[in-house]
């Protein structure tokens, strides 16, 4: 095993998203006041869907950049994680003879995110997971919509490695977020879900097996983060990971924190617990989001409480 880092540097007071921007900061809303989560329609017909698959060319897979990473003032975005604790379970992993590259299930499950974004391609990470609809991709907030734009054309493309698609590409059909996300693009909210097309009249987890999550969990607990960083030093085309106990955030989110230095791309890749390194399973606890722009090396995660659950709960039912 080894751990790899990122690059995040900034001033003190600030937050950064790790592939993108961070978002203006505010206030968390009380969990009584949210509205459910937010869905916005994606290539939901075949010639869309075709289009979508067709525009993301190993070329522009390759060429495609995290957003720029902008600073944001850092406010009192504390709250208190309710909800009891509840998880669900890993589907089984097909035997499809598709070519591995090590370390496990994981390198089926997890991908690269892309999409476009203010005119130009970007990219995220993500996981795929257990789902009633054997199509949900779990990824960050920003990697779905932000500054007030939905992205478009957005595909997952699970065990991304040099400009290959060994499982294929998904356009989503749909992508969503979480209220508080959507409202104010609060970084405790930072999380997203796609729901993705069938591929050859196979769906998602019918060919990459799916991770199982846990909600309401705790902190100061072994985890694993993944992830595509495509900001200096890495080039977005070998999947990472780091490893540690993570934290409850001391400052400003109440976010778990883990000693990382994934760059940005890598953001919306999964963090594990009860990951077992020989099989390349755990359950999904957060998805890499932000980092402290005066605290080089660390990386934060949004806890996944009731609202990320509810999230999972509309994209697997969608």
């Amino acid at each position: 095993m080894k751990t790899i880092r990122h690059l995040l540097t900034a001033a003190a007071g600030t937050a950064l998203l790790i592939t993108g921007a961070a978002a203006p900061a505010s206030a968390a809303p009380t969990t009584d006041a949210a509205p459910g989560p937010v869905a916005q329609a994606a290539a939901d017909t075949a010639s869309e869907q075709r289009a979508v698959a067709e525009y993301w060319t190993p070329e522009r897979m390759r060429e495609a950049q995290p957003l720029d990473l902008v600073e944001t003032d850092a406010a009192d975005l504390t709250r208190v994680p309710s909800g009891s604790p509840s998880t669900v379970e890993p589907t089984a992993f097909p035997e499809t003879g598709a070519p591995w590259t090590g370390d496990g299930d994981v390198n089926t499950t997890a991908g690269r995110v892309f999409f476009s974004f203010d005119g130009r391609d970007a990219s995220c990470s993500g996981n795929a997971v257990t789902s009633a609809n054997k199509s949900t991709v779990i990824t960050a907030g920003h990697c779905v919509k932000y500054e007030g734009s939905w992205h478009t054309d957005w595909t997952f493309v699970p065990g991304y490695h040099d400009g290959q698609a060994p499982f294929g590409i998904w356009p989503a059909t749909q992508t969503l977020t979480t209220p508080q996300w959507e409202a104010s693009e609060d970084i405790n909210y930072d999380v997203g879900a796609a729901v993705v097309a069938e591929l050859d009249g196979r769906k998602l987890t019918d060919v990459t097996g799916g991770q199982g999550l846990s909600f309401n969990g705790s902190y100061d607990i072994d985890m694993y983060a993944f992830g595509y960083p495509a900001a200096d030093p890495y080039d977005g085309e070998t999947f990472i990971y780091c490893s540690g106990t993570s934290f409850k955030d001391f400052l400003f989110s109440d976010d778990h924190g883990l000693s990382c230095d994934m760059t940005g791309g890598s953001s919306g890749g999964p963090w594990f617990s009860s990951f077992d390194e020989s099989t390349g399973t755990g359950l999904q606890a957060s998805v890499n989001s932000f980092g402290y722009v005066f605290l080089p090396g660390t990386m934060f995660g949004p806890y996944f409480g009731d609202d990320a659950e509810n999230l999972y709960e509309t994209a697997q039912n969608s």
